[in-house]
């Protein structure tokens, strides 16, 4: 059974290669009965893992049972898995049997095992290793064959380290260990599971689905989604719910969800402004071109020097710079055109010999002997960053004819923000 029939079958939406892998892990350990550990972050969909598991072993036609170990008061877990005598505890008028009996022969998923209580932990080791437990207030022991998933959302060697959780329960859980990825790390599967949710919606409530125009499918890319899958579909429904038009643009969701302006960015996100982002990269993009120009510069400032046989000033005082990707330092000649970057020796000039010292004029012109090199002139760089921008804008907007969308396009800016800059550069 290959992943895109299991993906069908249990409506499993993505084609991110960390969700195939996972997904890839649980259906080979389908049919053995090892304990699996799955981690993974809240809501990204553990227990349908499990679920996978179960339905694709040989137990699948036995009981399943899925138990949130960390909402079980400390007090009642270990007689809701193992069960109790009558009058083993105050309220205990009735003998129970505990899940690990009335599940035998199924599965039992145990989510949120980090949280629970170390003598549980105990009694579960126990049941793993031999199949044995008692039920609280008996002595007699009992067997079961039951499979246990379990599933966390927290670093459980942390736990250990901190003593509150058992290093033999943790291998024991951890024989076969898969990670499901969280949504922020399968960004090529967000809106494939947008348009999946509203349509799911749309035809609960017979309406028509909601759709995303590029910059609200953009913002939502960017967002960094702390509840996974499980906040994606409560965002889906609130916006089917909330809005009247059906096509929405970026303006549209940040009116009713305004915290999806949160990128995935580690730096500091300006929430007074929504297009702070995009004219961050803007000005990534001036910087980038900035540090192309300076390599072309030096490529011209060492070809000068290796054409017409130059002596480099006193550089006791400089830093060296590193040659373009292009030039490269010959053991033979002091400068040649080769292709890697090599740090600029100048300790094999005589910079101290006397003679070079009084032939040395700062004043005097350059004499260029090829032609390819006709006329130089000092050109004073303009490092205001406004001002590149501004050229920036003006050089886009000339090579689109100035249309103003393709322009934005290049720019890698909403039109919205191209838009305001025009007006505040008075383009």
């Amino acid at each position: 059974m290959n992943l895109q029939t299991i993906k069908n079958r249990f409506a499993i939406i993505g084609r991110s290669e960390k969700l195939d892998r996972a997904l890839s892990t649980a259906v080979r350990v389908a049919n053995t009965d090892l304990t699996v550990l799955i981690t993974g972050q809240s809501g990204v969909g553990k227990e349908v893992f499990s679920k996978i598991i179960h339905n694709l072993s040989a137990r699948k036609h036995n009981d399943f049972i899925a138990i949130n170990t960390g909402a079980i008061p400390e007090g009642t877990i270990n007689s809701e898995l193992f069960g109790h005598e009558k009058g083993a505890f105050t309220g205990a008028t009735n003998e129970r049997k505990g899940y690990f009996e009335t599940v035998n022969g199924g599965t039992i998923f145990l989510d949120e095992i980090g949280e629970m209580p170390l003598d549980t932990q105990a009694y579960l080791l126990r049941v793993l290793e031999s199949g044995e437990y008692i039920r609280v207030g008996s002595s007699k022991v009992l067997k079961t064959d039951v499979r246990i998933i379990a599933a966390t959302n927290v670093d459980l060697e942390k736990k250990i380290r901190a003593g509150k959780f058992r290093e033999d329960l943790y291998y024991r859980l951890n024989t076969v260990p898969i990670n499901v990825p969280s949504l922020s790390e399968r960004r090529e599967d967000i809106y494939m599971l947008f348009r999946k949710f509203a349509v799911d919606f749309s035809e609960k409530y017979n309406s028509q689905a909601i759709q995303l125009d590029q910059g609200a499918r953009r913002l939502l890319e960017h967002y960094r989604w702390p509840g996974n899958v499980r906040e994606l579909k409560n965002i889906v429904e609130q916006l089917s719910i909330l809005l009247e038009d059906k096509l929405l643009s970026e303006e549209d969701v940040l009116d009713v969800i305004p915290k999806l302006k949160q990128t995935n960015l580690p730096s500091k996100i300006d929430e007074e402004s929504r297009d702070n982002f995009q004219e961050r990269e803007l000005l990534y993009k001036v910087l980038f071109d900035m540090k192309n120009d300076l390599n072309d510069m030096k490529g011209l400032i060492y070809e000068l020097v290796k054409r017409n046989d130059l002596k480099m000033p006193e550089t006791g005082s400089l830093r060296p710079m590193r040659l373009p990707s292009h030039y490269e330092v010959n053991q033979s000649e002091s400068y040649s055109r080769m292709s890697s970057p090599v740090e600029e020796n100048y300790q094999d000039r005589n910079f101290s010999d006397p003679s070079y010292r009084e032939d040395y004029d700062p004043n005097a012109p350059v004499i260029v002997n090829n032609d390819e090199y006709q006329d130089l002139e000092v050109v004073e760089e303009n490092l205001s960053l406004e001002d590149m921008e501004k050229e920036f804008i003006q050089k886009a907007l000339k090579r689109h004819n100035g249309k103003r969308k393709e322009a934005a396009l290049e720019l890698g800016i909403s039109e919205r923000t191209l838009y305001r800059k025009i007006n505040f550069y008075e383009i």
